[in-house]
C-alpha cells in the first residue's frame, strides 16, 4: 500500500495506470449524508477526520448493466461523532437553521496480490441533526473495472488509514458461476452436452453429442456421481455395463483446463435395475482373533452403492450378541477398487460356526434374497489338487534322472571321493609310448587307448599314426595335435617306465645348459635331433611350457603297475623336467585318470567301464 514519502517514480507511475485503466465508481450514502461524491486518490493523505468507519463489508456480484461482469461492493457503516462547538452555537440560535460539517470524508482502498493500491475518497457532508442516537450511518460504494474483475481474483479491502479492518475477498471460480445457469455469456462454461440412447435390440447404449465446430468431447463414466472416472473413447456402451448410478462426464480438450459437465442419465431407468444385481459379489472368510475366538469376514462387490443386510444364515452358527448377527450396509465407508465397483467389507465377531459357515444378503429393491454364500472347506478337490501334484513332481524326477542319469553317476561317485566334479565335454587326448616300446608296453598303450575310446574321449596313440609321423615328423605331428587340443580341451598323457625315465634323465644332462639357463642366452645343443623320437619331441614342449608355468595344464604321467619304476613308494623322485606333473598308476588308478581328463575337458559319455572289466589278454589294437 502506498504512504507518504513513496519515491516521485511510483507516483507517476500510478499516474499512468489510472489513466489507462479507466474505473468507474458510484457511491450511494445514507439520509444523513448528503453531497456524497467519490474520487480516486493516488497517495491518501495523513489529516485526521472525525469520520471512522465501525465496520467494512465487501463483495463482488455481476454488475448490472454488464451481467456478466464482476463488480467490487462495498459496504461501510460510519461512526460519526456530534460536533459539541457546534451544538452549542445552534442552541444560541435560531432552531429552524441547520447545520453541517462539509469536510467530513472516508478513503478506502483495495489491493491485489504483488500490484499497487486503488484508492477512492468519499466526501460528503453531514447533518447532524439528522444522526440517530447510535450516531451511525452508511456509504455503499460499487467499483467496475472496464473488463470486470477476473474469476478467482483475490483482494484485500481496507478503510486508510485504518489497517485493522482489512478484508480478504474472492471473486467466484468458473465452476460457481457456471453453478449458476450463466453458460451462454461465459465462455469457461460452454461444455458439451450429451444425449444417451437406450438400444435394446443391440444391448448398447448410444451417445449423441450437439453438433459442434469443435471435435468429438472427451468422456469418461463412473460409477456413482462421485466415483472414480475411468475414460472412455466410445460412442456405444454395452447394455450390461451401465447401472441406474452410471454416470458421465464430457468435456473439450483445447489445451486448457475446460470445465466438465457431468450427466447421470439413468437414475430412474428400472429396465438396468437387473446389471446391479447380476454385478454383485459376496466371498466370506474365517479367520481366529487375538483371543482365539473365532471371525467370519465378508466382503462385497457391487457397481452402486447398496442398501440392504447382511446376516448369519446356519442355524447352528450363535453369535453372543444377537444384535451383532445381522449388519446393515448403508453403515460405514464405501470404497472403490481398480475396476471402479463399490466394495464394502464387514465381520462377524466371537462366533461358534460348524464346518462351512454362510452368509446371506438382502438388498433393499430385490423381491428375492441373494445367498448363500458359504466359506469352501477342504473339498475334494483340494485332495485331487494334492495328487495331481505328488504325480506331476515324480514324473519330472524320473524324466529328469532318465535324461541326466550319466550326470548323476559320475557326480555321485565325485561326491563318495571326496567332492563335486566338473561334467563338460569330452576332450581329446594323445597318448605317447615310452622310447623302449617293447611287446607288453606297446599292447598296455594300444589297450588304454581302446579303453579311452570307449569313454567317449577322442583318442590318438602314436602307434596308430606312424605313416603320419613319417611324412610329417614327430615334432609337427606332435604340434598339430597340441592346436587340437586347444581348441577341444585335453591331455597329452606321457607312458612312464624305466627306459623313459632314463631318457628324461639323459635329455636333461645333455640339456643341463637348457635347463638352468634362458634359451635365447645360448645356442641349444644339438646331441640329437628332436624328430627322431617323438617321447623325446614331447620334452621340449614340456620344457617350454614348464617356463610359462602350465606344463600341468596340458600333459600328465601315467605308469603300470606291470611296469614298476623307481617312483614309487621307496624310490626316488620323479627327474626335475616332469616334477610337478600328474601322476597316474594304472589300472588302480584308472578311475582317478577319467575324473582328472573329465573335470578339466570332458563331458559324461555313453557308457563307462572300470579298469576292472579291462581285460589285459589279447588286445586289438591297430598300427598305421
Amino acid at each position: 500500500m502506498f504512504l507518504p514519502g513513496w519515491p516521485s517514480w511510483c507516483v507517476l507511475l500510478t499516474l499512468c495506470m489510472s489513466a489507462c485503466d479507466l474505473e468507474a465508481s458510484e457511491v450511494t450514502c445514507s439520509q444523513v449524508l448528503s453531497e456524497c461524491t467519490v474520487a480516486d486518490v493516488i497517495l491518501p493523505g495523513q489529516e485526521e477526520n472525525n469520520v471512522k468507519v465501525q465496520s467494512l463489508k465487501s463483495e463482488f456480484h455481476f454488475c448490472r448493466d454488464r451481467p456478466c461482469t464482476f463488480c467490487l461492493e462495498v459496504n461501510a457503516e460510519l461512526d460519526i461523532q456530534p460536533d459539541e462547538d457546534k451544538e452549542e452555537e445552534d442552541h444560541s440560535g435560531s432552531d429552524d437553521e441547520d447545520y453541517s460539517n462539509p469536510n467530513a470524508s472516508v478513503t478506502v482502498c483495495y489491493q491485489t496480490p504483488s500490484a499497487i493500491p486503488t484508492c477512492k475518497k468519499v466526501e460528503f457532508t453531514v447533518n447532524h441533526t439528522a444522526l440517530t442516537h447510535q450516531n451511525q450511518a452508511k456509504i455503499s460504494m460499487v467499483i467496475t473495472k472496464p473488463y470486470g474483475f477476473p474469476f478467482g481474483s483475490e483482494i484485500q479491502v481496507y478503510p486508510y488509514p485504518q489497517l485493522d479492518l482489512i478484508q480478504k475477498v474472492v471473486a467466484p471460480s468458473p465452476a460457481e458461476v457456471c453453478s449458476r445457469k450463466l453458460k451462454k455469456c461465459i465462455p469457461q462454461c460452454q461444455v458439451p452436452t450429451v444425449r444417451t440412447v437406450i438400444d435394446e435390440t443391440m444391448n448398447q447404449v448410444e451417445l449423441q453429442f450437439e453438433a459442434s465446430n469443435k471435435s468429438l468431447p472427451t468422456v469418461c463414466v463412473q460409477y456413482e456421481a462421485n466415483g472414480r472416472c475411468q475414460g472412455w473413447n466410445k460412442l456405444t456402451i454395452p447394455l450390461y455395463s451401465v447401472t441406474p448410478c452410471t454416470c458421465l462426464q464430457v468435456w473439450h480438450e483445447d489445451g486448457g483446463r475446460s470445465t466438465r459437465s457431468q450427466h447421470c442419465p439413468f437414475k430412474n431407468t428400472s429396465l438396468l435395475q437387473n446389471n446391479i444385481w447380476k454385478n454383485v459379489s459376496v466371498s466370506v472368510r474365517q479367520d481366529l482373533m487375538n483371543n482365539d475366538g473365532t471371525k467370519l469376514s465378508w466382503n462385497l462387490t457391487a457397481p452402486c452403492r447398496l442398501e440392504g443386510e447382511v446376516w448369519l444364515w446356519d442355524d447352528e452358527i450363535s453369535c453372543k450378541d444377537k444384535l451383532t448377527c445381522r449388519q446393515q450396509l448403508e453403515n460405514g465407508p464405501w470404497k472403490q477398487n481398480r475396476r471402479g465397483l463399490w466394495r464394502k467389507k464387514g465381520v462377524f465377531e466371537n462366533i461358534t460356526p460348524k464346518l462351512s459357515p454362510c452368509v446371506m444378503v438382502q438388498v433393499k429393491g430385490m423381491e428375492h434374497k441373494l445367498g448363500p454364500f458359504c466359506v469352501d472347506g477342504p473339498g475334494r478337490w483340494r485332495w485331487s489338487l494334492l495328487v495331481v501334484g505328488v504325480m506331476l513332481v515324480v514324473c519330472l524326477t524320473v524324466i529328469i534322472f532318465y535324461f541326466l542319469r550319466d550326470f548323476v553317476k559320475k557326480w555321485a561317485w565325485s561326491w563318495h571321493h571326496g567332492g563335486f566334479v566338473k561334467v563338460g565335454r569330452k576332450g581329446h587326448v594323445v597318448l605317447l609310448s615310452p622310447p623302449d616300446a617293447d611287446a607288453l608296453v606297446s599292447q598296455s598303450v594300444c589297450q588304454l587307448g581302446s579303453l579311452l575310446c570307449s569313454q567317449g574321449f577322442s583318442v590318438c596313440v602314436d602307434q596308430w599314426s606312424r605313416k603320419e609321423q613319417c611324412n610329417l615328423g614327430p615334432l609337427p605331428w606332435l604340434h598339430s595335435h597340441l592346436l587340437k587340443i586347444n581348441s577341444m580341451g585335453g591331455r597329452v598323457v606321457l607312458v612312464l617306465t624305466h627306459k623313459a625315465l632314463a631318457r628324461i634323465e639323459e635329455w636333461s644332462h645333455c640339456n643341463k645348459d637348457v635347463v638352468t639357463t634362458n634359451e635365447g642366452d645360448r645356442p641349444r645343443p644339438q646331441i640329437w635331433s628332436p624328430y627322431s623320437d617323438l617321447f623325446t619331441a614331447s620334452l621340449f614342449h614340456i620344457y617350454a611350457e614348464k617356463q610359462k608355468g602350465k606344463s600341468g595344464e596340458r600333459f600328465l604321467l601315467v605308469e603300470f603297475d606291470s611296469q614298476p619304476t623307481k617312483t614309487q613308494s621307496g624310490g626316488r623322485r620323479l627327474p626335475e623336467l616332469v616334477r610337478g606333473l600328474s601322476l597316474f598308476r594304472l589300472p588302480s588308478q584308472t578311475e582317478s585318470l577319467f575324473t582328472e581328463l573329465t573335470v578339466t575337458e570332458s563331458e559324461n559319455g555313453s557308457g563307462r567301464r572300470t579298469w576292472k572289466e579291462w581285460t589285459w589278454g589279447n588286445p586289438q589294437c591297430m598300427r598305421v
